[in-house]
């Protein structure tokens, strides 16, 4: 493809050299490069893409994209001159010298140019399938997931992008974060579409959507699940991770479909300014579509939707929102109502998700990434409410360099809602675990924590709490869910919390 035509949206401000050349590859990775690039030098958190622009062109790179600010007179003239600052308090400044060989291409926006050339570059394949796209603190990878498999049941092949891993039919990928990079976003979707792909559903962060990686991307449909407080060390504040979320709304055209959560009350903020048709769910009051919980045990629950009742194998109000989402997406896509229902009461729980493991003197232990004050609060809810006769037991931590204002507020769910509590590490990364088991005791009053244990090594929580409980106990273990390594300093070591339970509940069986 010609760069002149890849380029065409990325609110140029100049072109230094040849336009008209043909582009082989294109790449934001000077890892990836090879003869023949496009590369694009993004910048990012203390990280300059400006600064491989050497080591892409030693590669082969014929192209670079980068920011900056025009060097000619004719450009200083140019709108766009006077842009905002780069992110993260860097200093914008003119772009760097480049080998005079290569064509420069000096953009506004980094970030949102790689998005664009992208979706140019592979050929616009988000508008060539159905995306459906799913925004929210919790519920995000449940939804998607279930979306995905509900849709394949339905005879469609069908593409999924989520936290646990990405699908292109059957064929899976792992993913590094929720919303992948622009170009492995596009290029994903793009083998989707070459494989007959006619639905893709996609997890949407905040982040993703502050860092432009969904920028040019056509979703037919967008879900608002619920808002609560997450990544604030990232965003910085919550009125910002807000509008982060918002933003994904305010960028639907006229013929998408916003689907909203009436019951969270940030819901009918996501779509003030958004074009796109707008459909509501609630499980609490009335709504386009709603939903009852009619009972429910660990086998599942029976729900009234639109009046129609259906027993699912999923359970818990959280699940309830969940699984209404689904239904109202599909109905949104032409499902009819009868076929959804259907379609319904078979799926089962995504990986890590309220994942049940029986074993000896009837414990029950619970695998579940809630991660958030209001998920572990959900989960622990659930599991009282389905089994309030048996002792109740949460084992979490919380991750280290990241939003810390949670800490507190999750101990004091735990010390609310359970009936023993086991504080132990999640993904720790440079913080002191024992550091991080500190925080979260501050949210506890003082009879809570005669009933905590701290323990900072992972496995033996896991380990001393299946010993521990008595008999018919439900055991949650919070944090970890679908991810099977546990980041420790800068180490990402083996770390599956099914193996640990499966193991103890060998060593139970002796006893």
């Amino acid at each position: 493809m010609k760069l002149s035509e890849i380029i065409h949206n990325c609110d140029v401000i100049e072109v230094r050299g040849n336009a008209d050349i043909e582009i082989t590859a294109l790449t934001n990775d000077s890892r990836k490069v090879r003869p023949g690039s496009l590369f694009i030098a993004v910048n990012g958190c203390g990280n300059d893409g400006r600064a491989y622009i050497a080591s892409a062109i030693e590669k082969g790179a014929i192209a670079i994209i980068l920011e900056g600010v025009s060097s000619s007179p004719e450009g200083c003239d140019r709108p766009g001159k006077e842009t905002s600052s780069l992110r993260c308090g860097n200093a914008r400044s003119a772009a760097p010298s480049v080998d005079e060989q290569v064509t420069t291409v000096l953009v506004k926006d980094s970030r949102k140019a790689v998005a664009m050339a992208a979706d140019a570059y592979y050929g616009h394949p988000s508008g060539k399938l159905k995306l459906v796209g799913i925004t929210g603190t919790n519920g995000k990878t449940t939804t998607v997931t279930l979306l995905y498999h509900m849709f394949r049941k339905l005879g469609y092949e069908c593409g999924l992008l989520s936290t646990i891993a990405n699908y292109v039919g059957t064929r899976r990928s792992e993913t590094a974060n929720t919303t992948s990079d622009p170009v492995t976003l596009n290029a994903l979707l793009a083998e989707m579409v070459e494989t007959g792909c006619e639905y893709c559903f996609m997890e949407v962060s905040s982040i993703g959507v502050e860092q432009q990686r969904i920028a040019g991307l056509e979703f037919r449909v967008a879900i608002f699940s619920n808002l609560t407080h997450d990544h604030l060390d990232y965003h910085g504040s919550f009125a910002e991770y807000l509008r982060c979320k918002k933003c994904f709304f305010d960028g639907l055209g006229p013929d998408a479909t916003a689907i909203i959560n009436l019951d969270d009350k940030h819901g009918e903020v996501m779509v003030q300014n958004t074009r796109a048709r707008v459909v509501s769910y609630s499980c609490r009051g009335a709504a386009d579509h709603t939903a009852r919980i009619l009972e429910q045990g660990f086998e599942g629950m029976l729900l009234r939707i639109d009046g129609r009742e259906v027993w699912t194998r999923l359970i818990g109000e959280h699940n309830a929102y969940n699984l209404l989402a689904i239904y109202t997406t599909a109905l949104t896509l032409g499902t009819p109502a009868d076929e959804a229902l259907v379609a319904l009461s078979r799926l089962e729980s995504a990986k890590g998700r309220l994942e049940t493991l029986r074993g000896p003197r009837d414990l029950s232990v619970v695998i579940d990434y809630a991660h958030t004050p209001d998920a572990l609060e959900n989960i622990l809810k659930t599991l009282r409410n389905v089994a309030p006769e048996r002792q109740l037991i949460c084992l979490f931590g919380c991750g280290g360099d990241r939003d810390k204002t949670k800490r507190p507020e999750m101990g004091a769910v735990a010390g609310r809602l359970a009936d023993r509590i086991f504080l132990t590490s999640d993904n720790s990364r440079s913080e002191r675990t024992e550091d991080i088991l500190q925080d979260i005791l501050h949210g506890m009053d003082a009879e809570a924590t005669t009933r905590t244990i701290c323990i900072a090594d992972r496995r033996e929580a896991i380990r001393t709490a299946l010993l521990l409980a008595p008999r018919g106990a439900t055991i949650l273990l919070a944090g970890k869910g679908h991810e099977t390594y546990q980041i420790l300093g800068t180490v990402k070591n083996h770390f599956d919390e099914r193996e640990i339970v499966l193991e103890t509940f060998k060593s139970l069986e002796k006893c």
